[in-house]
């Protein structure tokens, strides 16, 4: 088992920027792929960015391409994603999960690949 626990979220203003953290426990954090998803009222869970186990590989979202930028701690058991030049439309819970790593295969981008969950952390942009 890993838990995860997601904080950082809140209220900003378009243009502001949030980091939000992710930490976790249990198993050997390095161990696993690192994503970060979000879902908006009424509308599915959507991919935002992802971290290789070894920090080596990042993934991004189009949406969100040059103004996010994920990143993790395997010391801190931390996975964090700085987030510049908010949008209203990036108002929406954001979840962090886990993706046991196996050679050859990248972090995935589908919600329904990753093993565990955070309980997820409100984000909203005022306009």
């Amino acid at each position: 088992q890993v838990q995860l626990v997601e904080s950082g979220g809140g209220l900003v203003q378009a243009g502001g920027s949030l980091r939000l953290s992710c930490a976790a426990s249990g198993r050997t954090f390095g161990n696993y792929n690192m994503g970060w998803f979000r879902q908006a009222p009424g509308k599915e869970r959507d991919f935002v960015a992802a971290i290789s186990w070894n920090a080596i590989s990042t993934y991004y979202a189009d949406s969100v391409k040059g103004r996010f930028a994920i990143s993790r701690d395997n010391a801190k058991n931390t996975v964090y994603l700085q987030m510049n030049s908010l949008k209203p439309e990036d108002t929406a819970i954001y979840y962090c999960a886990a993706d046991l790593w196996r050679f050859g295969v990248p972090p995935p981008r589908t919600a329904y690949e990753y093993d565990y969950w955070g309980q997820g952390t409100q984000v909203t942009v005022s306009s």
